[in-house]
C-alpha cells in the first residue's frame, strides 16, 4: 500500500470516527486467570465503538491481526473485506479493522448472499449414484480450498441466520448422512489433510452393524474436532409416513423417541452437544418440527437443493446433494454462494 492508500484509507473513515479522540495502543490486559492475548506489534491510532485504524509492525499477517484484535484467526476474512480484497498488510501502512459485523445479513445490492450445504452419502465404488469415489470426493476438496472458498461448521449458520454474525464469502458446509464406514476410510483423511470441517448425520440403529461405522471410529472422528456428529433419527424411517396401525397417540410417541432418544444416546458416547438433525429422506411436517423444537434442537436440514440466505428458516435448511456421476464442473455448478434479487440464481 503506497502513501495515497494511506490518505484513503483516513478519509474513508474521517466520518465514522468524527468526534472520537486518537487513543494510544492499546496496553496488554491485565493478567488473569484466562490465558491472555498476543500482544499487539503494531499501533491503533483510532477507535470507535464500530472500528479502528490499526498500523502493523513487521512480521505481521492478517491472521495474526485478527486474532488479536478480533480474538479468532478465522476472522482475517472480514478486515479483507473491509480493506477492499486486502490480502496482506505492509508495515507502516494502516489499515481498517472492523469490530462488529459490516453485513451481517450478506445482502448486497442486487443479490445477497446463500450459503450451500452439500450432502454426501458413502464413498466408494459400490452404492450406486450414492456412491462418490474416493478421487472425486478428494478433488472437490482441494478445489474448494484452491479457490477460496469457506468450509464452516453447521453450527456456524445459527448466528448468522439470527442476524448476529456475518459469514465469509463463498461459505460452504460440508455434510455426510447415516454413518457409513467409507466415510472414515476416505473422507476424513482428505478433511484431515486439508484442515476441513464436516458434519455426519447418523441414525443409531444403523451403528456398528454392516458397512456402517463403529463407535470407536466415531469417538475419534468427533475427538478430532473436525468432524461433528449429530443425529438422523433412531431408525431413518420417514418420518411423516405412519406404519399400519399407528394411531395419532402411537404416532405422536414413535416420533418422540426417533428425536430423543439417538441424541442421547451420541450425547452419552461422545460426550458432545446434539442439537442438529437431518430429516430421513428430507421429510418433515408440524409434528416432527414441533417435536425438534420442544427438544431445543436448533438447525435441521432438508435435501431440498439450493442455498441458505438470512433469511432461512432454520429447522427447515436447504441442503445440495453431491451424487457419484457429478463431475467436477457439475459440483461446480451446486455451490449456490449469491442469489439475484428479483431474479434467477
Amino acid at each position: 500500500m503506497k502513501l495515497t492508500s494511506l490518505q484513503g484509507v483516513c478519509a474513508a473513515v474521517a466520518l465514522v470516527l468524527c468526534g472520537c479522540q486518537s487513543t494510544p495502543p492499546i496496553q496488554p490486559p491485565v493478567p488473569s486467570t484466562t490465558p491472555e492475548k498476543p500482544p499487539l506489534l503494531g499501533e491503533v491510532v483510532a477507535r470507535n465503538d464500530r472500528l479502528l485504524i490499526y498500523v502493523p509492525s513487521n512480521g505481521e499477517s492478517l491472521r495474526g491481526i485478527a486474532g488479536r484484535l478480533l480474538g479468532n484467526e478465522d476472522n482475517e476474512w472480514q478486515i479483507s473485506e473491509a480493506n477492499g480484497g486486502l490480502s496482506k498488510v505492509d508495515p507502516g501502512q494502516p489499515i481498517v479493522v472492523p469490530l462488529k459485523p459490516q453485513n451481517p445479513l450478506g445482502v448486497w445490492p442486487g443479490s445477497y448472499q446463500t450459503i450451500p450445504v452439500l450432502c454426501y452419502h458413502r464413498l466408494g465404488t459400490t452404492g450406486g449414484k450414492m456412491a462418490v469415489s474416493p478421487g472425486n470426493f478428494a478433488a472437490q476438496m482441494e478445489w474448494l480450498v484452491r479457490n477460496n472458498y469457506h468450509v464452516l461448521k453447521l453450527a456456524q449458520l445459527g448466528p448468522y441466520l439470527e442476524g448476529k454474525q456475518a459469514l465469509p464469502p463463498r461459505s460452504v458446509v460440508v455434510t455426510f448422512d447415516d454413518g457409513y464406514e467409507s466415510v472414515y476410510r476416505f473422507a476424513f483423511p482428505v478433511l484431515k489433510k486439508l484442515g476441513l470441517p464436516a458434519t455426519m448425520f447418523v441414525y443409531t440403529d444403523f451403528l456398528g452393524a454392516g458397512d456402517a461405522l463403529t463407535w470407536p471410529q466415531l469417538q475419534e472422528m468427533s475427538a478430532s474436532g473436525l468432524m461433528d456428529i449429530q443425529s438422523h433419527s433412531k431408525t431413518h424411517r420417514n418420518l411423516i409416513e405412519r406404519a399400519a396401525g399407528e394411531n395419532d397417540e402411537r404416532y405422536a410417541r414413535n416420533i418422540e423417541q426417533e428425536v430423543v432418544l439417538p441424541r442421547d444416546m451420541l450425547e452419552k458416547r461422545l460426550n458432545a452437544p446434539v442439537r442438529h438433525f437431518a430429516f430421513p429422506y428430507g421429510d418433515a411436517n408440524d409434528l416432527v418440527l414441533d417435536q425438534l423444537t420442544r427438544q431445543k434442537f436448533s438447525l435441521a436440514v432438508t435435501v431440498n437443493p439450493g442455498g441458505n440466505a438470512f433469511f432461512a428458516q432454520p429447522l427447515m435448511l436447504r441442503r445440495t446433494m453431491i451424487f457419484g456421476d457429478h463431475d467436477l464442473e457439475a459440483f461446480k455448478a451446486r455451490l449456490q454462494t449469491s442469489r439475484k434479487i428479483g431474479g434467477t440464481p
